[in-house]
C-alpha cells in the first residue's frame, strides 16, 4: 500500500460524505469474500462490500486480493461483470486522484471535448487538488495535462481553463473588482478577460461579495448578464464557474438532474466521500424529490442498487 495514497487525499470520518470508513474492517475476509464472488458472478455481495467501505479501505482490499489470490482485482471484475455495473466499480476502485485524472481524460478523448464535464472538475477543485491530479495525470498517461487541455480548447475558453488549472489566490478589492466586471460588460461585445483574470485567483468568500455586489449595480443575475453578453464555449465556462462560486452544491445536483449514467456516476463517486450530502440537500431543494427516489426512476438491476449504496438514504 503506498502510504502517499493516504497523504495525498484527505478523507475521514465527519466528513459530509456518505461513504464512511466501515469500523469493523478486515481486508482478509473481505477479499476472501470477493473471490468466491467473482467466481459465482455474485453481484450483490461485490456491490455490498465496495460500496461499503472507503476508498482507502478498498486500495487495501484490492492489495490483499492480489497477495492472496495472484491476480487483479480490477481484471477479476471485469471477467465477472459488464456494463454500467462493472464500470461502477471500477471507478470506485480506483484511488480518488487517478479517478479525477481519468475523468479528465475521458473528457477529451474521442470526436468533440466534454467541456461541461472539464469545467466541472476544474470549478469544483481546490488549485492544491488540480496540482496533485496533473501529476497523477502525467503518470497515468505520459501526457502534461496542461498541454493536452490547449490542444482541446482554444480562445478565451481555454484561456479560461488554463487560469482554473492553476488557479491561486491573489489579493484584490472588491469595488475594484466589482467596477471591472461591470465595465467588461459594457461593449457591445463583452471583455472576458477580467472575468478570467478576476473569478480564478480569488478566494470564494471575495467572489461571492463581488457576485453580489455586481447583481446589486447592475440589477441583473450574474447568470443573466453571462448568458447575454457571451456566446460559444466561454458563456458555458463562465456559467458553470459563477454557479460553483455561488453554489457548488446546487450545481452539481444540476448536473445529477440529466440522468446521464456518466454525469450521474462522476459526481456520486467523486463526492461520495467529502460532500454527497450537500448534493442530496440541493438536489431535494432544487426537484423536490430526493436524489434516492430519483435514481430509482432511472436506473435498474444491480447498478442501482449500487448506485443507492452510494447515495446511503432517503432525505
Amino acid at each position: 500500500m503506498d502510504p502517499d495514497y493516504f497523504k495525498s487525499y484527505e478523507m475521514c470520518w465527519g466528513t459530509l460524505g456518505t461513504v464512511r470508513p466501515f469500523s469493523n474492517f478486515h481486508p482478509d475476509r473481505d477479499a476472501t469474500e470477493i473471490q468466491a464472488a467473482l467466481e459465482k458472478k455474485d453481484a450483490v455481495t461485490l456491490v455490498r462490500i465496495l460500496t461499503n467501505r472507503s476508498n482507502a479501505q478498498r486500495q487495501v482490499i484490492a492489495s490483499t486480493f492480489e497477495e492472496i489470490t495472484h491476480k487483479d482485482l480490477a481484471g477479476g471484475l471485469k471477467k465477472a461483470l459488464s456494463g454500467d455495473l462493472e464500470v461502477l466499480l471500477l471507478e470506485l476502485l480506483m484511488p480518488p486522484l487517478q479517478y479525477e485524472a481519468q475523468r479528465l481524460q475521458q473528457a477529451m478523448s474521442g470526436i468533440g471535448t466534454d467541456e461541461e464535464t472539464l469545467m466541472e472538475i476544474l470549478c469544483t477543485r481546490s488549485g492544491k487538488q488540480l496540482q496533485e491530479i496533473s501529476a497523477t495525470y502525467k503518470q497515468l498517461y505520459k501526457k502534461d495535462l496542461e498541454k493536452e487541455m490547449k490542444g482541446e480548447t482554444s480562445g478565451d475558453f481555454a484561456k479560461l481553463v488554463m487560469a482554473l488549472l492553476n488557479k491561486e489566490n491573489v489579493a484584490g478589492g472588491v469595488q475594484r473588482d466589482i467596477e471591472s466586471l461591470s465595465a467588461s460588460l459594457n461593449g457591445k461585445k463583452a471583455d472576458a478577460g477580467p472575468w478570467i483574470d478576476i473569478l480564478t485567483s480569488r478566494d470564494s468568500d471575495h467572489l461571492n461579495k463581488v457576485l453580489m455586489g455586481l447583481e446589486l449595480e447592475s440589477g441583473q443575475m450574474v447568470g443573466e448578464a453571462v448568458e447575454k453578453k457571451f456566446s460559444g464555449d466561454i458563456r458555458l465556462g463562465l456559467k458553470v464557474l459563477v454557479q460553483c462560486i455561488q453554489s457548488p452544491d446546487v450545481y452539481l445536483a444540476k448536473r445529477i438532474t440529466t440522468m446521464k449514467t456518466p454525469g450521474v456516476q462522476g459526481i456520486m463517486v467523486s463526492h461520495s466521500e467529502e460532500d454527497l450530502l450537500c448534493i442530496r440537500a440541493a438536489y431535494i431543494k432544487l426537484t423536490g424529490t430526493s436524489l434516492y427516489t430519483a435514481l430509482q426512476k432511472h436506473f435498474k438491476g444491480d447498478h442501482l442498487q449500487a448506485l443507492l449504496a452510494i447515495c446511503r438514504s432517503e432525505d
